[in-house]
């Protein structure tokens, strides 16, 4: 495994480099770092050269930039994806995101389609953040601002990201979303606002999105339903839902051999249908 630093529109972004064959690019969802995606990396990296992005604000990325928004996440994706393809020599990548980074992702593939070989976005609700949990996280940015992620701060975190039985059964997962966020610190602030209180509507991305599509959903997050990632799905070009069960938002943590599997299932499926591509000279 190697590691390298990006320059981005959004300050410096930590990457991970591990595996080989086709690049594919993952980013992570919010409260975590690259780290979350641990669990699926030994099968993943069989089939792929992963390029793991520690997101702005989180892990090891640079901590500097001012809030923003998926749009300006995405630039900062492009960023990286232009550096991937000059490490590897690929036209397009696949783009592995959960929550925060299926948003990124879906935000990428639809204005930059020939980059983007197939998405994968994992518990990412194609809709605007909700007026009532919109709310909730308003309310408690000023207590984490005082008192970080300690207290009613850590157990909504935790409640939010992870089933009752990982927190009961599942002490390593819940341990990685409290090293995160101690390192990220209060610098998660601003990639809350961005991730969360300014994502917006992504209806308009799903219908431009050409490149096959896998919604990872969950049995255990009420915002984002299999049916509802299934309804959205029926209007895309090339889109589909699977259902992991026993997770709520961070699938690759709670339920790893689900969420590998339907990843590898994906890339086989789009291998059958279309040749692998062609590097760029």
């Amino acid at each position: 495994m190697e590691e390298f630093d990006v320059p981005t529109r959004l300050g410096r972004l930590r990457v991970r480099d591990v595996g080989n064959g086709p690049p594919a690019v993952l980013w992570h969802s919010m409260f975590v770092d690259s780290r979350s995606w641990d669990r699926v990396v030994p099968a993943l990296a069989e089939r792929r050269r992963l390029f793991l992005v520690d997101a702005p604000w989180c892990g090891q990325s640079e901590k500097t930039a001012r809030p923003a928004d998926i749009a300006a996440c995405a630039d900062a994706a492009l960023d990286v994806i232009a550096r991937v393809r000059e490490l590897t020599g690929a036209a397009a990548v696949d783009w592995v995101g959960n929550a925060w980074g299926g948003h990124v992702g879906m935000h990428v593939a639809a204005v930059e389609p020939a980059l983007v070989n197939t998405l994968v976005a994992v518990s990412a609700p194609t809709g605007a953040i909700e007026p009532a949990l919109r709310r909730r996280v308003r309310l408690l940015l000023p207590l984490y601002r005082m008192i970080g992620a300690r207290g009613p701060v850590w157990s909504t975190i935790v409640s939010t990201l992870f089933t009752e039985r990982t927190r009961r059964e599942d002490p390593q997962a819940v341990d990685l979303v409290r090293e995160a966020v101690r390192v990220s610190g209060r610098s998660m602030i601003p990639a809350i606002e961005t991730a969360i209180l300014h994502r917006t509507d992504l209806a308009w991305a799903a219908e431009k999105i050409s490149c096959p599509v896998l919604f990872v959903t969950t049995d255990d997050r009420g915002e984002w339903t299999p049916e509802e990632a299934r309804e959205v799905a029926r209007t895309m070009h090339d889109a589909r839902e699977v259902t992991v069960h026993e997770a709520r938002v961070i699938p690759a943590l709670e339920q790893p051999a689900q969420t590998a599997g339907a990843v590898l299932a994906l890339w086989e499926s789009n291998a059958r249908q279309t040749p692998l591509p062609v590097p760029i000279t």
